[in-house]
């Protein structure tokens, strides 16, 4: 009896040495879309696809009859947004100061070399492009980057400073125009080289900012912000809506004339004509609501494809204006 407990423990000892485990079954393949993900940039490629870019350095095609594939990426860092020149050029910016450019339709991914970086903080909130190629990038301790080759490389068009700039519209004639945080809005008439601050009704940050055409133009912010202007920037009117919730997007639905901003708790606000012979840049017919009673997420990013309307945040999804149609994992 005495040799019996030294035999069970020679044995395990022998089948912990000499026996290797087998795996057992299928390795199992995260989905592309999990629940966990937060996406904050969208884009429309050439080909129709959906392009969203989000947590983990994920960027994700989204085609016409709902399949989802993914772009395979240089990097783990969150992709703050993305946008799309042609059927070859794309750019994606996002945390670390992190900025990805694609030269084969998003096939492959590069990260931009020698980005300008700030030893403080380099988060980057957005990219707008143009023709030729012309890029710009917003983020953290006063980034406004500008790239004029698809992408490749960049250089500063303001010296760092103490403020997180959110958002750009670049307008014909070299104009741009930059919203942050305090509600401080910035202009410039020649392509960033001299810069004017122009005067804000709102201390709330803003964070995006849109242009129909060279006069008329819309920003949206922090607890209910929604600022007009009809001269090019130079002046602009708050809006009350009577809503606290944050607004993180803005865009102009040609087709259907109105304005349509995205925020948080399945916040939208969209617009219509004012009378013709009311003057007033802020006598727009503004309305709001939500998404879907059961939907309370956040959405940082507006795009519209179509009739309808993308948002990406805390989810996936479309809306047509009656019903939100998420993308399920």
């Amino acid at each position: 009896m005495t040799v019996l407990p030294w035999a069970i423990i020679g044995g395990l000892l022998w089948a912990g040495l000499f026996i290797k485990p087998q795996p057992v079954g299928a390795t199992v393949t995260p989905p592309l879309l999990e629940r966990r993900d937060h996406f904050y940039g969208l884009a429309l490629s050439p080909a129709g696809e959906v392009w969203v870019s989000g947590s983990g350095g994920k960027i994700l095609a989204i085609a016409a009859d709902g399949r989802v594939s993914r772009l395979a990426t240089p990097t783990q860092r969150t992709l703050q947004d993305i946008a799309v020149w042609d059927d070859r050029h794309a750019v994606a910016v996002g945390n670390d100061g992190v900025i990805l450019f694609s030269a084969d339709g998003g096939q492959s991914w590069q990260a931009a070399q020698d980005v300008p970086r700030s030893e403080v903080a380099n988060k980057l909130n957005r990219v707008r492009i143009a023709a030729g190629g012309l890029a710009i990038a917003t983020g953290e301790m006063g980034a406004l980057l500008v790239s004029r080759d698809h992408g490749r490389s960049w250089q500063r068009l303001r010296e760092e400073e103490d403020v997180a700039w959110n958002d750009v519209a670049i307008l014909d004639g070299g104009r741009l125009r930059v919203v942050g945080e305090f509600g401080r809005i910035l202009l410039s008439d020649d392509q960033g080289q001299s810069w004017e601050e122009v005067a804000s009704p709102v201390p709330a940050s803003l964070m995006s900012v849109q242009f129909r055409d060279a006069l008329n133009g819309v920003a949206v912010g922090l607890e209910g912000a929604l600022l007009v202007t009809r001269d090019g920037g130079r002046q602009w009117d708050s809006v009350e809506l009577g809503i606290k919730d944050h607004l993180f997007d803005v865009l102009w639905d040609a087709g259907k004339s109105r304005w349509f901003a995205s925020g948080a708790l399945g916040r939208w606000v969209s617009s219509g004509e004012p009378h013709r012979w009311v003057s007033s840049s802020a006598a727009w017919y503004w309305q709001t609501g939500t998404l879907d009673e059961r939907n309370l997420a956040w959405h940082t990013r507006a795009l519209l494809v179509g009739s309808n309307i993308w948002l990406a945040g805390a989810d996936v999804g479309r809306w047509d204006g009656r019903q939100w149609s998420p993308v399920n994992p």
